[in-house]
Formats: structure tokens, sequence, C-alpha cells
């Protein structure tokens, strides 16, 4: 049976706390580090940058770059990212395939983050070379995600080699077993009792990538308290077709 993704309109903002690794969980452990001010005793190979403002740290100087297939939460990993610095009441420049008329780079910036670069055209691809050659000079980090490896990107050859001189972490596709553990873990902290029977359910047609099981649940939890209704198979057919 064919796999669906759920396009229910309420969603978790993304943090680093309800990012769910399985498989993943050195990129994890490693934009906790990007972003050291959210826990204390940060590793001590961690400096701030001369210039930078007095809480913002980087790791070591090199670029981050997170790779993976779509539905790995790459995006997820860059929207917490960028959350948690703005929460500290930074500024960031923020780039993605969708955006129209990309701002000049200010130096105000804590740091630049750049998603799906694997789908930069001829003018992003110039704003995201001149953004990380502005911010390297100026010690800012740069964190970047795209659903190829460095070496596998199309792109001009001074931008692809910059992403992958530094850190360059690869994500995976959740399994079974992970998907289940995601679910099971996502629905406790939401209060909702998940079924064996309805977890089957869900796992046999629905998407079962990061993002579509957090959207899953979070349409589950909302129809749920609407509808003052357990959480049952037929309510899950019943959300579908209301949806």
């Amino acid at each position: 049976m064919q796999q669906i993704a759920l396009d229910i309109g309420l969603r978790t903002p993304p943090t680093l706390d309800n990012y769910f690794p399985g498989p993943n969980a050195a990129a994890l452990a490693h934009l906790q580090q990007w972003l050291p001010a959210r826990h204390q005793g940060a590793p001590s190979e961690i400096s701030r940058p001369q210039g930078a403002p007095s809480d913002v740290w980087r790791l070591d100087g090199a670029p981050t770059y997170v790779w993976g297939p779509e539905g790995s939460g790459k995006t997820h990993l860059l929207q917490a990212a960028v959350a948690g610095l703005r929460a500290q009441g930074h500024s960031v420049g923020y780039l993605d395939a969708e955006t129209q008329e990309p701002a000049a780079f200010d130096e105000s910036w804590a740091a630049v983050v750049m998603d799906d670069v694997h789908l930069y055209g001829d003018a992003l691809q110039h704003t995201a070379f001149s953004w990380f050659v502005q911010a390297h000079a100026l010690q800012r980090p740069v964190l970047a995600a795209g659903r190829l490896a460095p070496v596998d990107l199309a792109l001009r050859e001074d931008l692809r080699t910059r992403l992958g001189w530094g850190h360059v972490l690869g994500l995976q596709l959740l399994d079974e077993a992970q998907s289940r553990a995601v679910l099971r873990q996502a629905a406790d902290a939401r209060g909702l009792v998940l079924s064996d029977e309805v977890m089957d359910f869900t796992l046999r047609r629905f998407s079962r990538d990061l993002g579509s099981l957090m959207q899953l649940l979070d349409g589950l939890d909302r129809y749920a308290l609407q509808t003052q209704r357990a959480l049952t198979i037929p309510l899950v057919k019943s959300m579908l077709e209301n949806a």
C-alpha cells in the first residue's frame, strides 16, 4: 500500500529538544554544541569568535553542512538553530531555495544559515558564496543543508568546496522500529494514548519520515481534542475524511 503524508496545518515549532534523532544522534549532539548557550558546561573546544556578540559561540570556525534524503530532519535542525539564536536576541542571515530577494550580508548577524542548497540557482549561489566569505572573515558560524553530500552538489565550485571543508554530517531516515519509538515518545509527550493497533494502521499508510510523523501527531492531537474522542482507527479515518 502506498504511503501518504498528511497536510493538517498545525505544526509544532522545531526545536532541538523536539527533534527525535534515531540514527542521527551525532548530528543532534553537534547542533547542541553549535548552540552551547542553551547548555551549561559547553565543551572546552568551543570558543567565542573575536568581535561576535558575547554569548554567540562557534565550534572551531569551520562551517557545518548537514545532508540527507528528504524527511530526514535537515530543515528541522536548521530552523531549530535559527530559533535558538533568535531566542537569545540575535539576528541571523537565513537563505533557502524559496528566497526571492536575498538581503545583503549584515555584520550584525550572529550566524548564517542556508537550507536546500542543492536547489540554488545562479543568483542564490552568488548570494550564498558572498555570505559565506563575509561570515568567515568575521568569524561568524555558517550552517547549511542540502539533499546531497558536498562532492555531489551541482553548484559553483568555490561554493561547493567551501560547504564541504568543515563539519559534514549525513542524516538517515528512520526505520520502522525507530518510527515506532518516535511516535510513542511524541504521543506520550502530548498525553495521547496511542495503541499498537493505531500505530500499526498509521505506519502502514503514512510516510515514516520525521516531518510527516510529527505532522501526523499534531493532526491527531488537535482532531482528538476538537472531537473529544479517543485516539482510535475510526478517528484517524474520520480525520482524513474531514482534512
